[in-house]
């Protein structure tokens, strides 16, 4: 009734505030969830004030988004909504009606972007989604779409071959987040904001802000082969793989640093020869950063336009696949690293690189580039992680080793090897059915 302007209410408030305390508790126990319902559609009949009425229907748009009724309630909520098909929000509120239906209920209430929008009269959500080529595109959002939907839609209109490995990431304060495949889109975000405000103490009366971006990647690499999907490689892989390749994780010869640093070159200039006298300045954005003394600027320069002669008349696109191709080859593509402090093995040094792909999780000598030691996914029995670490145990949880590493990116390395071991067991299940079904 206070959000309806039926009830006085002595304080401003926050735009989710009052939705927060209607909805919060139907989410949580099922038979309010009918309730609610019925106290909307109560107020709703017979409501000769304008401003009430309209307030009435912003909250059954927001309610229709986030659960459906009971079976006994239903027909009742579908009649009271063809009854007023007048009103503008009424189909549209049978639509979300259906889709609640459909994909199941909602776990938090409204985001404050749901809020917004209905309150700004707009029943649409456009959302921008960033991508790693620094380009972006906005993409509708309903209360109902899932990550994975979110997923297929945006992996269409990219006009990728397949949508498998892709993830949408949030990134909110200095987390940048996967979102799980099954969650709702604005659940997640909900549930994400709720969490990192609880983390951050109120100063002076002041909420932090809670901006949050998100973006939308390839996260698993498994079966990433450079050429199979040209617009992955250009928009996605390339842009993906050359931070990483620059800041020295890889173990590369003189001569591919030599060819990497040419096709770097002709992505940024393609044929462009005017930007040779700037080559020494630029050599971050070409070499990796722990190789760019061994050699004086000018030798670096002579060797890199060698190389670019050589590919004479590429695209920027072929340089970029060219690029993809050499990097295919190292037991690392496609990695995420992490820089880890372990005192665990005194075999291995203290700080440590921990690569996670699709070969398992590697341990690197940061200085040297080798590679120590790779532990396949199906010998990883057990790992956790916190604010401050990150665990692992490989082998039987008797006899197992124990490698307990001090990292604050530890949420990042168990979404990984959470995600691309679920993908591995989901690999074998497809394999035995469809071996099942051969015999």
């Amino acid at each position: 009734m206070k959000y309806m302007g039926d009830y006085p209410s002595k304080r401003t408030r926050t735009v989710n505030e009052l939705t927060d305390q209607i909805f919060e508790g139907a989410l949580k126990a099922e038979p309010l969830k009918d309730e609610i319902f019925c106290q909307i559609m109560k107020q709703l009949t017979e409501n000769h004030v304008k401003y009430s009425e309209e307030k009435g229907w912003e909250l059954l748009w927001l309610c229709t988004g986030l659960f459906p009724p009971s079976n006994n309630l239903l027909p009742h909520v579908q009649k009271f909504l063809q009854s007023r098909k007048h009103h503008p929000l009424a189909p549209d509120c049978m639509q979300r009606l259906q889709k609640a239906l459909r994909n199941g209920s909602r776990k938090y209430p409204p985001h404050l972007v749901e809020v917004e929008a209905i309150q700004h009269k707009t029943t649409q959500i456009f959302h921008k989604v960033y991508f790693p080529d620094d380009t972006d595109e906005a993409f509708e959002v309903e209360s109902s779409t899932k990550a994975k939907d979110f997923c297929l839609n945006i992996s269409g209109r990219m006009r990728l071959k397949s949508s498998e490995g892709f993830s949408l990431f949030v990134k909110i304060s200095d987390k940048v987040i996967s979102v799980p495949d099954g969650d709702f889109f604005f659940d997640f975000v909900r549930h994400l904001t709720d969490w990192i405000k609880k983390a951050r103490p109120v100063k002076d009366g002041i909420v932090p802000s809670l901006t949050y971006q998100v973006y939308f990647m390839k996260k698993l690499w498994t079966n990433t082969v450079p050429g199979k999907d040209s617009m992955a490689d250009t928009i996605f892989h390339y842009h993906q793989e050359l931070p990483k390749y620059l800041r020295g994780y890889h173990k590369c010869t003189p001569e591919e640093v030599f060819q990497l640093a040419a096709l770097i070159y002709r992505v940024k200039f393609e044929e462009d020869k005017s930007q040779f006298i700037n080559i020494s300045k630029m050599l971050k954005e070409l070499v990796p950063q722990d190789q760019i003394r061994q050699l004086s600027p000018d030798d670096w320069k002579r060797s890199i336009v060698a190389c670019f002669n050589k590919h004479a008349g590429k695209t920027r696109e072929e340089a970029k696949l060219m690029f993809l191709k050499i990097v295919y080859k190292w037991p690392t593509f496609g990695s995420a690293f992490f820089e880890v402090k372990q005192a665990t093995d005194p075999n291995f040094p203290e700080i440590l690189l921990i690569a996670i792909n699709k070969h398992g999780v590697s341990l690197i000598d940061p200085k040297t580039k080798d590679i120590l030691m790779t532990h396949p996914f199906t010998k990883i029995s057990n790992w956790s992680s916190g604010n401050t670490y990150f665990h692992i145990t490989i082998g039987n949880l008797v006899r197992g080793s124990k490698l307990l590493c001090e990292t604050s990116l530890g949420y990042k390395m168990d979404d990984l090897l959470t995600s691309y071991i679920s993908q591995m067991l989901t690999t074998m299940t497809k394999q035995r059915s469809s071996r099942g079904n051969s015999k």
